[in-house]
């Protein structure tokens, strides 16, 4: 693979007409195409690039937007490396086709057109349906079943739509704009959005089950940041806060915190390279990523660990934080550092990261970003008691189907896998929005 461009560089915001068009004509037209069998959401684009070579832009816009509400944040932020394009015929002749950025252009040349794929039914069903939280899962599952007619209300606890893709993804990554260009097409199929409306309190979720909805669909996601059993600072942030910080306009802290400063991300994930992506935005004079494993073994995607290299972050892989190193007053001044060698692998297959005894050192920084992943929050099973749990908090639901253990409520997204791609929540809401129109008795 080539050296990857940065995704806010004018060649990386998608083809133009002309681009898209060589570029379908690349596409082999398989029969029963492999990238599609390998879409989670099964957006197909084994159909669309067909339509779009032969030219019929419409109808490949449709096929996008119908089996994928967020085929446009999905063009952007799916690692299709390993998932559509990976398994694209055309590799073992040259490169795959670049089905990713043909999806954003086709969601965007729909927009540009006026044209909207997703058509507001114009019969609407009396059985109410709830959808909580407005994250990749909960809005794929609202769309489609406004789709069938229902009407459909999307509980929000934060002041706009989108969960992660609004308050989670870094704006260079994806744009406010397109985001909500995306939540419009949502909006105009009916579905009503009550923001700053958590469903929060013990059993608040099957009280909508009596306040008349027939069915409730929980994808709240994941918003309670894992931390570091180290000793907290001054300048020490979770990633949770550090991302939506700068989505709600709040950066004159973090500039404060980081401008001129020497800065540390603990993780190797893609939430970890877009906070050390930001950190350099945002003014640090240097930004060091942590991780206890190889540079190969980083979850992050590859171009994304080059696009970081390029922007000038520096990764210090094989090193496991120890402790956070304050001055008097509780200031951060460093992190004590543990050099680590791969062992035998674990239970993921990797090889496990050893601490060495006797490598200590110190790196010297005045700020730290925690992208080690995030948990369900405390105690927030409280709202479903009826609905089945496991240890770690997240929901036991249907992998088809999404139900849970209570009779009408339905769940899906991170809440039920732990943190995971956006295109899986898509599925999720999916899956779930067809299991509970056959309870309501209409056939998806």
């Amino acid at each position: 693979m080539g050296v990857a461009k940065r995704l806010d560089s004018p060649d990386c915001r998608g083809f133009d007409l002309g681009q898209a068009v060589a570029e379908a004509g690349r596409c082999l037209l398989c029969h029963e195409a492999p990238c599609s069998k390998a879409c989670p959401a099964q957006t197909d684009p084994g159909a669309f690039i067909r339509k779009l070579r032969f030219r019929n832009l419409t109808g490949a816009a449709r096929t996008i937007k119908k089996n994928n509400v967020l085929g446009g944040a999905c063009g952007i932020l799916c690692p299709t490396a390993r998932l559509c394009e990976k398994e694209c015929s055309a590799t073992g002749i040259d490169r795959p086709i670049r089905i990713g950025r043909l999806q954003r252009f086709l969601v965007e040349h729909a927009w540009k057109t006026g044209f909207n794929p997703l058509e507001k039914p114009e019969t609407r069903r009396k059985e109410k349906v709830a959808v909580v939280g407005s994250g990749p899962a909960g809005l794929a599952c609202a769309a489609h079943l406004a789709r069938l007619g229902f009407p459909v209300t999307v509980f929000e606890a934060r002041p706009e739509p989108g969960g992660v893709l609004r308050y989670g993804v870094p704006e260079f990554r994806l744009p406010k704009e397109f985001l909500q260009r995306e939540l419009d097409d949502i909006r105009a199929l009916g579905v009503v959005f009550r923001c700053g409306s958590p469903v929060r309190g013990k059993g608040a979720a099957e009280a909508l089950l009596k306040k008349g909805f027939k069915a409730v669909f929980l994808a709240p996601g994941l918003w309670a940041p894992m931390r570091l059993n180290s000793r907290k600072a001054a300048g020490v942030f979770s990633s949770v806060d550090f991302l939506a910080a700068q989505r709600e306009g709040r950066k004159g802290p973090l500039e404060n915190a980081l401008r001129g400063k020497p800065c540390a991300v603990i993780g190797g994930g893609s939430v970890a390279i877009d906070c050390a992506r930001s950190a350099l935005r945002l003014g640090a004079s240097d930004v060091y990523l942590l991780y206890r494993r190889s540079f190969a073994q980083m979850p992050a995607e590859e171009d994304e660990r080059l696009e970081a290299l390029q922007e000038g972050v520096h990764f210090l892989v094989l090193n496991q934080p120890v402790e956070y190193l304050c001055d008097p007053k509780g200031a951060l001044t460093g992190i004590r550092l543990r050099k680590t060698r791969l062992g035998r692998p674990d239970g993921s297959g990797r090889r496990k990261p050893e601490e060495v005894p006797g490598t200590d050192w110190t790196l010297e920084v005045r700020a730290v970003i925690e992208a080690i992943g995030n948990k369900a929050p405390e105690g927030s099973s409280q709202a479903y008691p009826s609905v089945a749990v496991r240890p770690d908090g997240l929901i036991r639901a249907g992998e088809k189907d999404g139900r849970t253990s209570k009779a009408g409520i339905y769940a899906g997204g991170d809440i039920v896998r732990g943190p995971d791609l956006v295109v899986r929540a898509v599925s999720d809401g999916k899956a779930a929005a067809k299991a509970i129109a056959a309870q309501l008795g209409v056939r998806a």
